[in-house]
């Protein structure tokens, strides 16, 4: 079903974009090259369906005044997450009587344990975290975002013209009823009144459906709305843009697309191909090894500067080196280029990596006031071209840009990567060296504990060649001090920092 940014193939911006479509039967994989280089890339696995914009008749399992939110079950794993903050007076929670006493800070006035409450998801779970949820329910479109049991009708601002402001008000004013409101997007600019009444009356059509599934589940936790397929998601949210090719490798998403074009988006439809090469898809544009460059901590600048990116639970930060790059002219001027041509980086590798939530930058240090300006403004317009929410602090007292990306779903890294069982995430592992000291320490704690005649301690290799190599002497040392023999096994399949201690 048409939701989300949806519009008409547009020219936005100057940027030409082709969207790959790779399908196996366990998993579903769409590329944005813009301008023959690598934007975007989100996978859907069978066995991990996003749930972002999907509806659920759920239920307030507990509710925490001090966190001033509620947990919901909506049939999901993990419980979902309610704040006060996301209860919006003209929902179910809220009545009109008490609409004027609403107090978005106090949780226990508007939802109780056990209530029944219809919610929409606006966060995909994130590592051990549940949804997030909404109950300000709404129902976007290719022109129209439907706002049920609110009479309001706003513009996007980004439609700009007052002329065309005002009859595209005047237009969805007439569809305005008691079941609900709209927001105009800016796709609907020079749209006619029969597309938006088109729009409307879908968008009517998908809330009455809605409410009938939620009549007919009774007091069960239940999905009433489920967002579509990937493939038809990204062609609606990119419909906006320029779409010069939509290929899929995939005669049935070839066919789903078609069919969903032919009906909501008939001007993407000379877009569609189906790809037909002898190789593999994503092998266009280089598409797989960019996805394991974009894995990788250090991102190389074509001046032979380069990027840190270190992405933690809290926030994600960003280094700034110029590496080889000498410049031409001054170390300033040196610094100033390298700065500019790292904002380009940071935009796309945000959007390739799906990085969200709070990002720092630490720009390498700048002196004049006009440089640090050029840069803030230079990613400023490089972050233009996405289509996540972006919000600049500007430069910190310490030199560092502070600045927030929309997070909805998890990063490429949380999706394709887990914890390494060796280093547990830290991403450091101890030195055979300090291993070597460890087990010494452990084997004269045994030795002063019970009665042994001899050690056997089993090692990984590398701490084996250690403990025969520069460490024997050492080894020869412990023997001496508890008067114990030490043989040493080594274990291939331990990690470097493992060791074991058998008493014989």
């Amino acid at each position: 079903m048409p939701q989300g940014n949806g519009g008409r193939i547009a020219q936005t911006h100057g940027v030409s974009a082709e969207l790959l479509i790779n399908t196996s039967p366990t998993e579903t994989r769409v590329a944005l090259v813009e301008h023959g280089m690598l934007q975007e890339v989100q996978i859907e696995r069978s066995t991990r369906r996003g749930i972002v914009g999907n509806i659920y008749r759920g239920k307030i399992t507990r509710v925490l005044p001090g966190m001033q939110a509620a947990f919901v079950d909506i049939g999901q794993e993990r419980a979902a997450f309610l704040h006060a903050s996301d209860i919006v007076p003209h929902t179910e929670c809220v009545d009109d009587a008490e609409a004027k006493h609403f107090r978005s800070e106090d949780i226990a006035s508007l939802v109780r344990q056990g209530q029944d409450i219809m919610v929409q998801v606006v966060k995909d779970p994130l590592g051990t975290k549940g949804a997030r949820l909404t109950t300000d329910i709404t129902l976007p479109s290719r022109y129209l975002v439907f706002m049920p049991g609110s009479a309001h009708v706003g513009v996007s601002q980004r439609v700009e013209d007052p002329a065309e402001r005002d009859r595209l008000k005047n237009i969805v004013g007439q569809f305005v009823d008691s079941d609900g409101g709209y927001i105009i997007r800016t796709a609907a600019e020079n749209a006619s009144e029969v597309e938006l009444a088109h729009d409307a009356a879908f968008l009517r059509r998908v809330w009455k459906k809605v409410m009938e599934r939620r009549r007919r589940s009774g007091k069960t936790v239940q999905r009433l709305y489920e967002e579509p397929s990937l493939p038809l998601r990204i062609v609606r949210d990119m419909a906006a843009r320029t779409l010069d090719k939509v290929q899929t490798d995939s005669q049935m998403v070839f066919e789903q697309l078609q069919h969903f074009v032919s009906e909501f988006m008939p001007d993407v439809q000379p877009a569609l191909e189906l790809y037909r090469g002898k190789g593999p898809i994503f092998d266009l544009f280089d598409v797989e090894n960019e996805i394991q460059r974009a894995l990788q901590r250090k991102v190389e600048l074509k001046s032979g500067g380069y990027l840190i990116i270190d992405q933690t639970e809290a926030m994600t930060t960003i280094d700034i080196n110029t590496g080889a790059f000498v410049g031409h002219r001054n170390l300033e001027e040196t610094i100033f280029n390298t700065n500019q041509e790292a904002t380009q980086a940071i935009a796309r590798q945000l959007r390739l990596r799906n990085l969200g939530g709070i990002i720092i930058i630490d720009f390498i240090d700048m002196v004049t006031a006009e440089h640090k300006q050029r840069v803030l403004h230079s990613l400023e317009l490089a972050l233009g071209q996405d289509r996540v929410k972006t919000s600049i602090s500007g430069l910190s007292q310490l030199g560092l840009v502070e600045m927030t990306r929309k997070r909805t779903r998890e990063s490429l890294e949380h999706v394709l990567c887990g914890e390494c069982p060796s280093c547990r995430g830290t991403g450091q592992l101890k030195t055979p060296e300090t291993v070597c000291y460890e087990l010494y320490r452990e084997i004269i704690r045994v030795d002063r504990a019970y009665d042994v005649d001899e050690f056997v301690a089993y090692v990984a290799p590398a701490v084996q060649a250690l403990l025969e190599g520069d460490e024997a002497h050492s080894l020869a040392e412990l023997e001496v001090f508890t008067g114990k023999r030490v043989r040493i096994k080594p274990e291939p399949l331990y990690a470097q920092d493992k060791f074991d201690v058998v008493m014989m």
